[in-house]
């Protein structure tokens, strides 16, 4: 098969709008784009009890298992299929099943910290990075663990502080210097239509793994 020819990642805070613009890009596109959602990385904690899962700093770069994401990107964009691992937010862990993906024309990495890895960023063609004003990213992050995760207010407000809050501001926020393209607004519609352009005319005639050479630019918004 043909073997992927544009990667990117896609990073930002809590909140920032991150899952937005892949999706978009990847219901726009289509069947030629996976999603690669970096959450699905976290360390298998099954050694803890629920109690002691709860406490681990899920923010910072030593809660995710990069060897096994960058052996599994590495798969994919050489076109092997993977066996994904899932995570269950209701139990802090990994679940016992693993999802068949199978590689396709463009792979989206998604998460706080998918600039963060200096391999992982050596793999990608495109690096994005989506900035979003921090009262706005506490809210969304709030009505998300709030509502769709059923966790308590309480308990969402004190992570924040504790953890979230200051991992973003030491670890995520300066993977903001490896961006090739900064979106404002993770709803900014029309940076991710460019972005969404940008994609399908890599797919249309962009470069590939066995031509490095081609340039790859990118026309949409940037900020500094």
């Amino acid at each position: 098969m043909k073997i992927p020819s544009f990667a990117i990642g896609i990073a930002g805070g809590t909140g920032a709008g991150k899952t937005t613009v892949s999706r978009t890009v990847a219901e726009t596109v289509g069947e030629a784009v996976t999603r690669i959602p970096l959450d699905n990385y976290y360390e298998d904690l099954s050694h803890l009890t629920f109690e002691e899962r709860e406490a681990v700093n899920y923010d910072h770069p030593s809660a995710f298992e990069w060897e096994l994401l960058r052996d599994q990107l590495n798969a994919l964009l050489t076109g092997q299929p993977i066996e994904m691992p899932q995570y269950d937010f209701e139990v802090h862990n990994r679940a016992d099943e693993r999802v068949t993906v199978e590689p396709s024309d463009v792979i989206v990495l998604e998460g706080i910290l998918a600039l963060h890895d200096e391999a992982i960023r050596d793999m990608l063609d495109l690096r994005v990075y989506v900035m979003t004003d921090a009262d706005v990213r506490i809210l969304r992050r709030i009505e998300r663990d709030v509502i769709e995760r059923d966790r308590d207010l309480e308990g969402v407000m004190d992570q924040y502080l504790e953890t979230v809050k200051p991992m973003h501001e030491k670890f995520v926020a300066p993977t903001k210097k490896h961006a090739d393209v900064i979106i404002p607004e993770g709803a900014n519609r029309m940076a991710i239509d460019l972005l969404t352009e940008k994609v399908e005319a890599e797919l249309s005639d962009g470069p590939t793994r066995d031509d490095p050479d081609r340039e790859l630019t990118f026309d949409g918004p940037t900020t500094d």
